[in-house]
């Protein structure tokens, strides 16, 4: 019912729901149009992705992101439908026609995206679309399996066990992190590195009975740090955690490493202002603030232990995307030096429970190899017979992304399309 709005990398605010839908057509979008017009200035050709349909009549007074923004930039639209969730001739037919004429004549065609089977048997039904639509399917994606490339946001995740941990004791069995999905979840793609590592089952959970069999639990970044370890106390998620630091290993992500200290003050939460105690397993204490720190940075490990494991010296890099300073007691030992004399985060004495500011940190092959043996080591198992090379296997997807999707779109048309008005706008339906 609230979100926090950033603008050109800045807050902007915490509005309702309501609020925004009344406030963006005149605060944010003379924001907007400017923005367009700068990078129109400078580019031949800019391509604009929709926010959900153009078709959704109920907001479409205050739309700023879908129709009324092909108009101000006089795009050619595309319609795309994903198939893959069912209903996609209805959902385009349906699109078309709630749109106004001015805005129908606008979308010059249409494209199918996740398609699993036959293509000859979606034929007859993409022939009935182009009579009823009166414009041209320009393409059929097939859905690419195993894609190592992230979510457009962390809907497309789940926090239902594909596979339901069960007890193992076999030395080779996966290492097993939970990551808890907070309901204000931010950064989930730091995590995608760790998926994909065969010696690796990760999980995104919910409920304390499924951190109960993780060997490693990861606290990750929030957008309501506060409000989040609020609910993470009436899950009773709080006590399970404190816990499992006296056998398992706990890591905290920029607003998870907020919640592993000892106490949150934040003025601006949703649902309390005030002092909020932490979970108390790391020496620090944060306090919020309305200015977000947001920056590439890079520097090495400053622990010289990790779950017990000696710790090589190591590069590391990522980024900063976080609101509050954190104030850490005296001796504590910092994780990491960034830029080579900031000190960022937190690791325990015991060397159980590490936090740090540092998003992407788990993309840096070296360090999750480090992470991953360390990790394994402590609980008993044995060492991973195969690593993945993340940044190459990324590059991959990205070469096998681009090839699909080259022979599958009439490319020469669509790019037709496209120098008619020399912009080109993409709207994702369903």
């Amino acid at each position: 019912m609230t979100s926090q709005v950033v603008v050109r990398g800045k807050i902007w605010g915490k509005l309702s729901a309501a609020d925004y839908h009344r406030r963006r057509v005149e605060e944010l979008l003379p924001l907007v149009r400017e923005s367009y017009e700068t990078l129109a200035a400078q580019h031949d050709l800019i391509i604009l992705e929709g926010a959900g349909s153009p078709a959704e009549i109920n907001l479409k007074q205050h739309d700023i992101v879908n129709m009324r923004m092909a108009e101000i930039a006089d795009a050619v639209c595309l319609l795309v439908g994903d198939i893959d969730r069912g209903g996609v001739f209805a959902s385009l037919l349906g699109t078309v026609q709630l749109l106004e004429p001015a805005e129908q004549a606008r979308v010059r065609g249409f494209l199918i995206n996740k398609f699993r089977g036959d293509l000859a048997l979606l034929e007859p039904g993409v022939r009935m679309m182009e009579e009823r639509l009166h414009k041209p399917c320009l393409g059929v994606v097939p859905y690419i399996h195993d894609l190592a490339l992230e979510e457009e946001d962390s809907l497309g995740l789940t926090t239902e066990n594909a596979r339901e941990w069960l007890p193992d004791d076999r030395a080779q069995r996966p290492l097993r992190i939970a990551v808890v999905a907070l309901p204000s979840f931010s950064n989930f793609t730091d995590f995608d590195a760790l998926r994909h590592e065969p010696s690796v089952s990760l999980q995104f959970c919910r409920e304390p009975t499924q951190v109960a069999l993780a060997d490693v639990v990861i606290l990750p970044g929030s957008k309501q740090t506060a409000d989040d370890l609020l609910w993470m106390r009436r899950q009773d998620l709080d006590s399970k955690l404190i816990a499992h630091a006296a056998h398992g290993l706990i890591v905290g992500i920029c607003g998870g490493m907020q919640m592993l200290g000892r106490t949150i003050v934040d003025p601006f939460a949703v649902e309390h202002e005030g002092l909020v105690d932490a979970l108390g397993l790391l020496p620090f204490a944060t306090r919020m603030s309305e200015d977000k720190v947001t920056r590439k940075i890079s520097g090495r490990l400053a622990l010289s232990t990790l779950f017990g494991q000696a710790t090589p010296t190591l590069d590391i890099d990522g980024y900063e995307i976080h609101i509050g300073e954190t104030i850490y007691a005296q001796g504590a030992e910092p994780f990491s030096i960034l830029n080579g004399q900031q000190l960022d985060g937190c690791i325990s004495p015991d060397t159980k429970v590490f936090g740090t500011y540092l998003h992407g940190i788990f993309d840096n092959d070296a360090f999750r190899h480090f992470f991953i043996a360390s990790a394994r080591s402590f609980h008993s198992l044995a060492p991973a017979p195969q690593l993945e090379n993340w940044k190459q296997k990324r590059e991959d997807s990205f070469a096998r992304l681009a090839d699909t999707v080259r022979s599958s779109l009439d490319l020469p048309r669509i790019l037709d399309c496209a120098h008619l008005m020399s912009r080109l706008q993409v709207f994702t339906n369903g």
